[in-house]
């Protein structure tokens, strides 16, 4: 109630009337909007206003009229906006809420869709890597250029060295035939084997292995180095063609024995050709070399086209079933040309002597090529665990070695198998049949998913054939990643795991039907979770509130009510220790 001049006279400003007595309080404090439409209903629910007396001074707008010690009065301005707001707020019928929360919650499943297929895609999230590659520099990026920055940047340079010669992708010694493997594939299932990449690092080895500076002194040469840049098959199957009506070529012999051929003995055939034709150039070659750079150019390039013609001659032979004969040509071939070890005709050599079980000879091999100071591969890493695992396989039993332990024998195979895992974690998914193969490429990368598949496809059959191989390898694979828990930081037996190897893989494999075996696994970026659970909160929002609206509505007044509770705390501190003048004025501002 009002209150009288009487009660009113033993204060200041006994005065003055407030037009609001509703809302006189000992000190003004911020309100919420609800509080302020409460009260505004009850003090026009009083009936119409009366204007105070003229003998009760009216208080100008614009002065601070106070009510207690250091009160100040709201401004007219004020109780406008928190009306307005309040009057705003009523006005919202249940189905806005139902809509707002359905359409957050479609937004951000959108951007969940598409965080998911971009991480899928390619290994990270858009929204990180947006940050990282354009917000962070806006937000005070690091300076390179800095001289105090200088050691910081060299070594991000040694490591980015380090990490392309880590990457660095080598020719598949077991590549397959197109014609008559990779393109029957193509014809039968519809799905292209390889990828443009692939295709395009072979072009690549087909201008260094088969041409040179001089080709354009022999027409059919000229035509073979126009031919080798073709994208179109067609088109290079045609300019082998020409070549051939000049003269005998051994570069379009290969050409098409790789690509017109469709099958093994076809093939075959052309290579033989082709190796006439080859040890002819080489020959001649071979007397002129000490002429000039040119001539060597030219013999160069002759004994790398004779080393290729025998190798596929060998692979040829070792596909047709004629095992011992391929294992001849290869010992030959690094008997004649023991410096081209790009070829890497060991491990062609080592999977044929696996195929006659000739363990003694592979060991032998193994000798040689599985020295410290030659580079790794899954082949020799495997085929050597491989061999001690078949020493103790067929009576290994993981109930009794946990109970009697390991013997010598065993913990050698264990020992193996983890230098074999280290080296290439992905092999035993494929050689256990956890993952599905598919044709290997034409190039692989060391360590990664693509030599992987390019050794599980030719070496399961000799895992399989020696029994309990596979079950050893089972149960003793996975502690290796107990012995290197930071395998991007620090190794065991070798260097730390690449970090560049899920990109090349992705670039060699065939992704559209091929998931890329990925190590160390990675966790799903922070804004897929984000999103995901965003988009299901917002989705059970709109559920319920379309459902339930009155309980919802006043959920959200108790959770508005909740959380604007520590904000109003502080605003009336805040008002209790300000002076009334100075709080008036910001008020209005």
């Amino acid at each position: 109630m009002v209150p009288s001049a009487e009660s009113a006279g033993s204060r200041p400003g006994a005065g003055r009337r407030c037009p609001f007595p509703c809302l006189v309080a000992p000190t003004f404090g911020v309100r919420t909007a609800a509080s302020v439409s409460i009260r505004l209903g009850k003090c026009f629910s009083l009936g119409p206003f009366h204007p105070p007396a003229a003998s009760e001074p009216r208080v100008p707008d614009g002065l601070p009229d106070t009510f207690g010690s250091d009160s100040a009065s709201p401004s007219p301005a004020m109780f406008g906006t928190e009306s307005s707001l309040s009057m705003f707020l009523n006005t919202l019928t249940p189905k806005f809420y139902v809509a707002l929360t359905g359409t957050s919650s479609l937004i951000s499943g959108l951007i969940l869709i598409f965080e998911w297929w971009y991480f899928r895609k390619y290994g990270t999230s858009f929204i990180e890597q947006v940050s990282v590659s354009h917000l962070r520099p806006l937000l005070g990026g690091v300076d390179n250029s800095s001289p105090s920055n200088s050691n910081p940047s060299n070594s991000d340079a040694d490591s980015s060295r380090q990490s392309v010669s880590e990457c660095k992708v080598w020719r598949n010694p077991l590549n397959l035939f197109r014609g008559a493997e990779y393109n029957r594939y193509t014809w039968v299932t519809g799905r292209e084997p390889l990828t443009y990449y692939d295709m395009n690092l072979s072009a690549q080895d087909h201008q260094t292995f088969f041409t040179c500076d001089s080709d354009h002194l022999r027409p059919a040469d000229a035509i073979m180095q126009k031919a080798w840049r073709e994208r179109n098959p067609q088109a290079r199957i045609s300019a082998a063609h020409e070549a051939l009506d000049i003269e005998d070529c051994a570069t379009a012999y290969i050409l098409l024995a790789e690509e017109e051929a469709t099958t093994i003995v076809e093939a075959e055939k052309l290579f033989k050709q082709a190796l006439k034709a080859g040890e002819g150039c080489y020959r001649r070659s071979q007397q002129t070399q000490h002429h000039g750079t040119q001539h060597e150019t030219q013999h160069r390039r002759d004994t790398n086209v004779l080393v290729y013609i025998k190798r596929r001659l060998a692979m040829c032979s070792r596909k047709l079933g004629r095992t011992r004969e391929a294992v001849k040509m290869m010992r030959d071939l690094m008997k004649e040309f023991p410096l081209l070890s790009m070829f890497n005709i060991h491990e062609n050599l080592l999977e044929s002597l696996l195929e006659l079980q000739a363990y003694a000879d592979v060991q032998a091999v193994l000798a040689k090529y599985d020295d410290i100071s030659l580079p790794k591969s899954a082949t020799i890493c495997y085929t050597a665990a491989l061999l001690k695992a078949r020493a103790v396989s067929d009576k290994f039993s993981p109930e009794a070695a946990s109970r009697r332990g390991l013997s010598p024998a065993e913990m050698n195979a264990v020992e193996a198998i983890h230098r074999a895992v280290e080296f290439n974690p992905h092999v035993p998914k494929y050689l256990l049949e956890m993952k599905s193969l598919i044709l290997p490429p034409e190039h692989i990368l060391k360590r990664g998913d693509s030599e992987a598949i390019a050794y599980a496809f030719f070496h399961l059959q000799h895992w399989k054939r020696v029994e309990g191989a596979l079950n050893l390898l089972h149960c003793t694979w996975e502690g290796t990643f107990r012995m290197i828990p930071y395998p991007l930081e620090k190794g065991h037996l070798f260097y730390p795991y690449p970090v560049c190897t899920e990109t090349a893989d992705r670039e060699l494999l065939p992704t559209v039907f091929h998931e890329v075996s990925v190590y160390p696994k990675k966790e799903l970026p922070f804004f897929i979770l984000f999103t995901a659970g965003l988009c299901s909160f917002t989705a059970m929002l709109a559920l319920l509130t379309h459902q339930f609206p009155e309980l919802m509505g006043v959920f959200a007044k108790a959770f508005l009510s909740t959380l604007f509770a520590p904000l109003n705390f502080i605003m009336e501190k805040v008002e209790n220790i300000l002076p009334s003048s100075l709080w008036h004025q910001l008020t209005r501002i």
